[in-house]
């Protein structure tokens, strides 16, 4: 069957995919090579729906090239996309509740981020997320850590007078409440920045202190282990209204493979964190553990920053918060 240019303008706009040789095609996008972890998981789910042989097909667009990476929220909540795997806080400008899933100490650990995941909070943020006609297909967290050029970074007064690169809004206002100075870059000018003296400190993902080579610019690392501030929500989302449209069987291939992809995630999110402290450790770097008093003495500071501004800014904020800290 030939199909036209029209007949794949239509497809694109409604939130179910035209039939594509007599299979439902459902298109999903990510920012992401097809090494790193967020790819596997949606190759899981699109392998696990493709072996149940229930005339569905999910076509994976990596590597930002259907959607720029903070533009898929939109057309997702619209069903001009069908799936994506997005950090949910990048749609925080939608709707600013998202922005608590890359917030400084509310997760600890992998285990305690998937039980946040099973909590009355997600069931909070997820009644959000279907007023936009989205739901979470796969749960998913990633960890990551502190480096410092000079010295070790595991307390707040660490970093103080010391130029520090954050990851996201929340932890530049805690660090900023510690002391630190602020220094906005992406991940990828980190080495430049270290290189050329202009940053003396830097927070972000253990797969990103690994790829961008950090370990070449530092001297102590401190990894997510026990305990860890840095903590992003990652899911796999999919439009709503077209999971709704597609038959039992296919919407039980797609859970199925979705809790399949799940596991895969958590188990790979711990393993990147301890890969990260065997490279950094071969690179000759001292390696530092934040101990449970660090993590409190930092979440103490975010409570009065972070916590405090998200709470003004956002009309249910403390009580998504309190929901939140509730999960032990």
């Amino acid at each position: 069957m030939k199909t036209t240019l029209g007949t794949a303008a239509a497809a694109f706009s409604i939130a179910i995919a035209g039939s594509v040789a007599g299979a439902t095609e459902l298109r999903l996008s990510h920012q992401w090579s097809n090494k790193d972890v967020r790819h596997q998981v949606a190759q899981i789910v699109a392998d696990e729906v493709a072996a149940a042989d229930v005339d569905l097909e999910i076509k994976i667009f990596g590597s930002k090239s259907l959607f720029a990476p903070r533009e898929q929220y939109k057309p997702l909540s619209r069903g001009q996309l069908d799936m994506t795997v997005l950090p949910l806080s990048y749609a925080g400008g939608q709707q600013p509740a998202y922005n608590l899933t890359l917030m400084p100490g509310l997760v600890k650990n992998h285990d305690h981020a998937a039980r946040l995941s099973d909590s009355p909070f997600m069931e909070a943020l997820e009644a959000k997320m279907a007023e936009d006609d989205v739901m979470v297909l796969v749960h998913g967290y990633l960890a990551g850590g502190f480096a410092g050029k000079d010295q070790c970074i595991t307390g707040p007064d660490d970093v103080k007078g010391l130029q520090t690169r954050a990851a996201g809004k929340s932890f530049e206002q805690m660090l900023a409440g510690a002391g630190a100075s602020i220094a906005s870059m992406a991940s990828s000018e980190i080495y430049n920045a270290m290189q050329t003296g202009v940053l003396n400190a830097a927070n972000t993902s253990s797969s990103s202190f690994v790829s961008y080579r950090i370990y070449e610019q530092v001297s102590c690392y401190t990894p997510a282990s026990d305990v860890a501030l840095w903590f992003m929500y990652q899911p796999l989302l999919m439009n709503k209204s077209t999971f709704d449209g597609l038959s039992e069987e296919q919407q039980a291939a797609l859970l199925a493979g979705a809790e399949k992809a799940e596991a895969h995630y958590l188990a790979e999110a711990k393993k990147q964190d301890a890969a990260s402290v065997e490279v950094f450790k071969e690179a000759g770097v001292e390696i530092a553990e934040m101990t449970a008093e660090d993590f409190e003495a930092w979440r103490a500071i975010a409570q009065d920053t972070s916590y405090k501004s998200f709470v003004k800014e956002v009309p249910d904020g403390q009580a998504l918060l309190d929901l939140a800290l509730a999960v032990e």
